[in-house]
């Protein structure tokens, strides 16, 4: 996975459009209360992967809803799945309750998997007015967050403060069982507090004694670089990994998304034109990266 010194472009993501796909990438987007970089490297010399991202945006841009997915396999095969995750996302744009999401999407993902793929995944929606984050994972790693006001990285995931704990198969991976619930942490970001969401390259790369890295050992290299500039530090963390030892991140898909919280509002324009934003949906609202 070679890296660059930093994103130098950034695009602005519009209401009512979801983005994102199974390919190549490095991209910073501007959303309603966040910014999101994107860095994917497929496997070898593939043109598309098994790690998909997506990111979406509601009527109002009120809501951001970020993916990440890690899909059993690797090249082209996968992109009938990366297909069908991206509709699941453009129908569900202005769903605002997380946890209910994953779940439809688990039991949509396996009515239309005929292929029998699974897929890892975790799940991040972003409330701008309320500066409310809501998680759900489906087996992925967990997430690290970075405190502006303690100035650390630590782990985000479900053992703290877990909402709505099913009574049936909770948290598993997406395509493995169709009735499955999803337990949901939610958090406030607060301005200059980061989310970072990795697929299994990171934690199965190994440390310069050879050891596997775990998320102990990535959590420790992702605080030794905290100071780096944001378009930097995907970048940054990229060389990092590679500085350890020879194969890390050559034999795997290896995706990163970072988040950051800005302090952006809606407009009252968008909030006005939403109802009508509904109304006149386009059949495909979608940007979707290719080869």
């Amino acid at each position: 996975m070679s890296s660059t010194k930093e994103f130098l472009a950034d695009e602005r993501m519009h209401c009512m459009e979801v983005w994102g796909g199974n390919v190549r990438v490095e991209k910073h987007f501007h959303t309603i209360g966040l910014d999101v970089w994107v860095s994917c490297q497929p496997y070898g010399d593939s043109l598309a992967g098994g790690d998909v991202y997506y990111l979406s945006s509601c009527a109002s841009g009120r809501i951001t809803r970020i993916l990440l997915a890690d899909v059993s396999g690797h090249g082209e095969r996968v992109a009938d799945v990366a297909m069908g995750l991206r509709d699941l996302m453009r129908r569900n744009v202005n769903v605002i309750n997380n946890r209910r999401f994953v779940e439809a999407m688990n039991q949509q993902f396996s009515a239309s998997n005929g292929s029998g793929r699974f897929a890892t995944a975790v799940v991040h929606s972003y409330f701008a007015p309320t500066q409310s984050l809501s998680l759900c994972n489906a087996g992925h790693p967990s997430p690290f967050i970075y405190r502006a006001a303690r100035r650390a990285w630590t782990t985000l995931d479900l053992a703290a403060n877990p909402e709505g704990v099913p009574d049936r198969p909770s948290d598993v991976p997406l395509g493995i069982l169709e009735q499955v619930g999803y337990r949901e942490v939610t958090t406030r970001l607060e301005i200059g507090d980061r989310v970072l969401s990795y697929t299994d390259a990171f934690i199965e790369a190994r440390g310069a004694n050879g050891d596997l890295l775990g998320t102990d050992g990535l959590l420790q290299i992702v605080n030794s670089i905290s100071e780096v500039d944001l378009h930097a530090f995907l970048p940054a963390l990229v060389d990092a990994m590679q500085a350890l030892h020879r194969d890390n991140l050559s034999r795997d898909d290896a995706t990163l998304i970072l988040f950051c919280a800005n302090g952006t509002r809606t407009l009252l324009r968008d909030d006005l034109l939403a109802p009508f934003r509904l109304l006149r949906q386009p059949r495909d609202a979608s940007r979707i990266e290719t080869p």
